[in-house]
């Protein structure tokens, strides 16, 4: 069984990630992309679906964890009653154009500080979602040891310790004494291409702690949330492919919203909607560059026709993404099914187009200037706005039941013209600003008349009188001020119905809206949604108490999952979600503002 979710640091190159649990366990790596097959899957079954273990052969060791300063070098000391040690790991980052083979480097770095410690190692190599058990092979290069393994497209050699086979798992120990180093590396590659020459590992190390350094040290952020907002950009730069510019909702998939549950859901991909968002927090904090980076990859994306523009996409713009159940992987914890794809690319999310034009009107705002073809692209989205305008939606929770009318997404629809007019009477575009204008009054209109609740409050669609957590974003796209009447009784009404143990859930599943069993956890986003809400009315305390409240589940190093299990005290959901660390920024960079000298 794998270890609790809240239990995994990630590793990132910005290419791909892996998950390493406390216990010293890699249980996720897909190679050579975050949407790849795994090569590591024990996070999905157990070990014997692929793991990669490194600890102390001492039972009772004892492991504290931090990540190097501003990076993703994932620290880890070691305390036996022999001595201490430290495991340092990482991704390599590697800007080598001139290689000529494709590769990706995962460096384990065993370090002596003190007596000696001996250490066991266990490599279980599994392709393919732990349907390819490959061919493996050991060599001997010079004094290195070498581990070769292929199967089919895909091939990886492990230079470092000597391992013995032993029934398709390879185990084998290393000691450390004080002042020693052992150096542990795996290499992916394709297999129909030559075998990587050898990292030069000092080098390698000092090169990816510089990359994330110079990026980390431009972050200016608030307090008292520095550390938390420092780490939550991290990841969001971690998630943000670094070739394509495509940035995934998550590392990882199918980690279940309900333990035992069918809530389980592939978030390796690109949501127009989330980057969109992350892209905010990159601009608010500087990042103009990234949202440049973006915008050409939302270009490539939609290409020729916006007519057909999905939902989401695969990290290059991929536009297949079909959802199937896999059985190789048992699921976290035995939660099935496991699956690969997305089927919600092929549904209609009204809000979407809004979320993009907000954020590409904020790039504009903040001095990105237009290229030749992305305010042409933003005219032809909004002529597809208008074109389905009358249509009803699956929303922002990618519902699994029948399409309606939610207010969230005539909010969104709302924004688009919005920014459309904006762009033209601020920024001197060309397009039919007055058009735009009847549109986005006649969205104000209906909104006024169909999505109020006759209590007073927002309603989550035309059809209920239930809130929606989504409804609290109306303020911060404009549509209305934190104080108007319809919004403070909305913040009533989520705080009587969708508050459990003081964090917010997304609307009540009991409602039967989303068409599917069972029930989930606070969605972990929708909470510093609320403390943006209170922020902005003055309610300083309670914005700081449930600040506070929703930093707190992050794990020992700042990572946050999708949901937060309140019962059981354990993250739920994909992990680490970009969601969720985009909100908390918004919500730092909302206290910060209402807190003069904080």
């Amino acid at each position: 069984m794998a270890a609790p979710i809240e239990d995994y640091a990630l590793l990132s190159d910005a290419r791909t990630a892996a998950l390493v649990s406390r216990d010293g366990s890699i249980d996720w790596l897909c190679l050579p992309r975050f949407d790849s097959p795994s090569v590591f899957g024990a996070l999905l079954g157990d070990g014997d679906h692929g793991s990669w273990e490194l600890r102390p052969s001492d039972p009772d060791a004892r492991a504290t964890r931090h990540y190097d300063d501003g990076t993703f070098t994932l620290v880890t000391r070691w305390e036996t009653a022999a001595g201490v040690a430290e495991v340092h790991e990482l991704l390599v980052i590697d800007d080598d154009e001139s290689r000529t083979v494709g590769r990706t480097d995962l460096v384990r770095r065993v370090r002596g500080v003190e007596g000696s410690v001996e250490f066991a190692q266990s490599l279980r190599l599994r392709f393919d979602y732990a349907r390819a058990v490959p061919w493996v092979r050991q060599r001997r290069e010079g004094q290195t040891h070498e581990l070769v393994a292929i199967a089919g497209p895909d091939a990886v050699i492990l230079r470092g310790a000597r391992l013995e086979a032993s029934d398709h798992v390879h185990v084998g120990t290393l000691r450390v004494d004080e002042g020693d180093t052992a150096d542990l590396v795996l290499t992916w590659h394709r297999s129909s291409e030559p075998t990587p020459e050898a990292l030069d590992i000092d080098e390698a190390i000092a090169h990816t702690s510089r990359w994330w350094r110079r990026w980390s040290d431009r972050i200016d952020a608030p307090t008292p949330h520095h550390r938390e907002v420092i780490r939550s950009l991290l990841v969001l730069r971690a998630l943000s492919h670094r070739d394509t510019g495509g940035i995934v909702a998550a590392a990882t998939t199918s980690l279940p919203e309900a333990f035992g549950g069918v809530r389980n859901w592939d978030y390796r991909y690109v949501w127009l909607r989330d980057a969109a968002l992350t892209l905010e927090a990159f601009i608010a904090h500087g990042f103009l560059g990234i949202a440049e980076h973006w915008r050409t990859w939302l270009l490539r994306a939609i290409a020729g026709d916006p007519a057909q523009m999905q939902i989401m996409y695969g990290i290059a713009g991929e536009r297949d993404l079909w959802e199937r159940e896999i059985t190789s992987l048992p699921g976290y914890d035995g939660a099935s099914p496991v699956r690969i794809g997305n089927d919600a690319a092929s549904q209609y999310q009204a809000d979407v187009i809004g979320e993009v034009l907000v954020a590409l009107d904020f790039a504009r705002e903040s001095g990105l200037a237009e290229s030749e073809f992305s305010w042409p692209l933003q005219r032809a989205l909004l002529d597809q706005v208008v074109e389905r305008l009358d249509q009803p939606d699956h929303g922002i929770w990618e519902i699994r039941g029948e399409p309606r009318m939610f207010t969230h997404s005539r909010a969104m629809i709302w924004a688009a013209f919005d920014r459309g007019v904006r762009a033209v009477r601020e920024h001197g575009m060309d397009g039919p600003a007055e058009r735009w204008e009847g549109f986005r009054e006649r969205m104000r209109a209906e909104i006024d008349a169909h999505g109020v609740a006759d209590a007073g409050h927002f309603r989550q669609s035309y059809d209920d009188d239930e809130v929606d957590a989504s409804l609290l974003v109306l303020t911060t796209i404009g549509f209305c001020e934190p104080d108007d009447p319809r919004m403070l009784a909305t913040v009533a009404r989520i705080e009587e119905t969708l508050m459990r143990d003081g964090l917010v859930h997304r609307y009540r599943t009991s409602s039967g809206v989303d068409g599917l069993p069972g029930d989930e956890h606070p969605f972990i986003a929708c909470s510093f949604w609320l403390v943006e809400q209170y922020a902005a009315t003055g309610r300083l305390e309670d914005a700081h108490a449930l600040m506070d409240r929703a930093c707190g589940l992050a794990n020992d190093v700042g990572l946050l999952s999708e949901e937060y299990d309140t019962a059981r005290e354990r993250h739920a959901g994909n992990t680490p979600q970009a969601l969720s660390h985009l909100a908390l920024v918004r919500a730092a960079d909302a206290l910060a503002a209402a807190s003069p000298g904080s």
